[in-house]
């Protein structure tokens, strides 16, 4: 009862700040469109942008407040590109061409027979003459600003292929609400939920080079081609653009209304998943998590990876067997709590492995799950990630830390500290796979070969007990990922351990990692940096 009480006073803390971010953000005015307009005229390119928009049978309320958040748009260099799937309804074809008499920028074409969601947007595909294609749906809107904040991102960063923007809902009065404020891209969470959703944009030739949207995926069809089009671009050509520029219908029959509205769609994404999975040559699986959204395994189809557990702790290693119920099939090597310079001892202890994988751990912690080892093995064992750390609980089972997220003064803080344990937290992260900027020593599994290229932990970072972050970091340099796996729990059974840092370590620490202090690109520029994410 704690906990969902707890649970509740959040989400409502939540709606209370949106609100008040709406206040200060949210009403496009007069003094908003003159400072647009004069970046614009600014701007060194002003690509042509199709807005994709098929259409079946939506009550005309809607597709008017959809056309007109078009028509609305700041940025004068677009094209609506219209496909009608065979609406029955008579009233459709009279908007639609009500609208594209009003304006040459749209475009329409009426199907002869319906072909569902994937057949219609391929239609609307085919009238793109734009440099990227915008996706929107037929009951939703775009803010007045999106469309240029798409070509200010284009301006920036040239070389930008695919960009996804924050979103909220919106009711059928009209009011905005529960806001996804996303972090920047990352794959594990791609793979725990839609992540680009809305708005998202890419170059057309892309779309195309991909095969545009695909027969079978209805209902996932945006998500089927985000990882269709992954796999072709660079990590640094997917931009994440942290302004709330999409505005998702909240009507019954939506999911945006119920989660479970269409059951179908969330094994679609499943099976685009594991499509995505065969073409990249992984070795895994997706199933079902929290909520419908899906949790990624992998496995090596020839053997388990060996595995160290490195203990920080003043126990025997029998005791250690016994609290996180593993068998003499893993190494376990005892570092004493009471070491004075812990990362050297840590390196020691890792140097003297012969094994796949090691998992460092404080002795004080249980694992919940038997095959918790396992898991966190077979993650950090995959080449592209780097190390990979569970979500520890507090014994009231309220969170202590679920990745790190990294303060403006440089101090890590604990993501989702305090929250309970089932809340979602914020992009659901507290409970689905994801990524985060660092992980702390306290549970970290990394592969000791990465792990001895790298030169085990640096002892010499400033401030020293910041050793763990520094290595997370580093590891991102070399594009390996950090991954949170909440369904690793893990339960302390001491008290937390707070760290503390002097302003003078900081700065020391902000020297090495300075384009950190600006921004975490796992925490979005909207919310608070201590953990917590907070609307600002």
């Amino acid at each position: 009862m704690r906990r969902r009480l707890a649970e509740l006073k959040i989400a409502r803390r939540q709606a209370i700040l949106y609100r008040r971010w709406l206040k200060r953000h949210g009403v496009f005015g007069s003094e908003q469109l003159t400072s647009m307009k004069a970046l614009i005229a600014s701007l060194d390119h002003t690509p042509l942008i199709s807005v994709i928009l098929p259409v079946y049978n939506v009550d005309e309320k809607w597709l008017r407040l959809c056309i007109e958040s078009v028509l609305n748009q700041v940025y004068p260099n677009w094209e609506l590109c219209i496909a009608d799937d065979a609406s029955p309804s008579p009233h459709v074809r009279e908007v639609l061409q009500e609208y594209a008499a009003k304006d040459g920028r749209i475009k329409l074409e009426m199907r002869a027979e319906n072909g569902h969601i994937s057949a219609a947007s391929n239609s609307a595909l085919a009238l793109a003459a734009g440099d990227f294609v915008v996706l929107l749906d037929h009951d939703d809107e775009l803010s007045p600003g999106a469309l240029f904040w798409v070509a200010n991102e284009i301006n920036a960063y040239p070389d930008a292929a695919i960009l996804y923007s924050d979103e909220d809902l919106i009711d059928e009065r009209g009011r905005r609400f529960a806001p996804k404020f996303k972090p920047d891209f990352g794959f594990d969470l791609l793979y725990s939920l839609n992540l680009m959703t809305h708005l998202s944009a890419y170059r057309t030739q892309l779309v195309r080079e991909v095969g545009g949207f695909r027969i079978g995926t209805e209902g996932s069809q945006d998500y089927d081609l985000e990882l269709r089009a992954i796999e072709k671009v660079g990590d640094d050509q997917i931009r994440h653009i942290p302004r709330v520029l999409y505005h998702w219908r909240v009507i019954p029959g939506s999911v945006a209304f119920d989660m479970g509205e269409k059951p179908y769609a969330h094994e679609r994404a499943r099976d685009a998943i594991r499509d995505h999975f065969k073409r990249k040559g992984i070795h895994g699986d997706v199933v079902q998590s929290f909520r419908s959204l899906h949790r990624a395994s992998y496995k090596d189809p020839d053997r388990i990876p060996s595995v160290a557990l490195i203990v920080s702790a003043d126990a025997t290693t029998e005791n250690v067997y016994e609290r996180n119920g593993v068998s003499n099939v893993y190494e376990t090597v005892i570092v004493p709590l009471t070491a004075h310079d812990r990362a050297k001892q840590l390196n020691d202890a890792a140097a003297r492995s012969k094994t796949d994988v090691l998992i460092f751990l404080d002795g004080d912690l249980r694992f919940v799950e038997n095959d918790a080892i396992r898991e966190l093995a077979t993650f950090s064992h995959q080449a592209p990630i780097g190390a990979v750390g569970g979500r520890i609980m507090r014994s009231d089972l309220f969170v202590e830390q679920a990745g790190i997220v990294i303060r403006p003064d440089m101090s890590p803080a604990f993501a989702h500290n305090g929250y309970p344990r089932e809340d979602p937290g914020n992009m659901f992260r507290n409970l689905q796979i994801s990524n985060f900027s660092a992980i702390t020593v306290a549970c970290m599994a990394i592969r000791r070969e990465l792990f001895g290229e790298l030169g085990g932990f640096d002892g010499s970072v400033l401030p020293a007990a910041m050793f763990d972050i520094d290595i997370c970091l580093r590891l991102w340099e070399k594009k390996k990922r950090i991954v949170v796996l909440p369904h690793v729990e893990l339960i302390r059974a001491g008290k937390v351990r707070q760290r503390t840092y002097r302003p003078e370590e900081l700065e020391r620490f902000r020297s090495r990692w300075h384009q950190y202090a600006e921004t975490d690109p796992f925490c979005n520029p909207n919310l608070k940096r201590d953990g917590t994410f907070e609307i600002l």
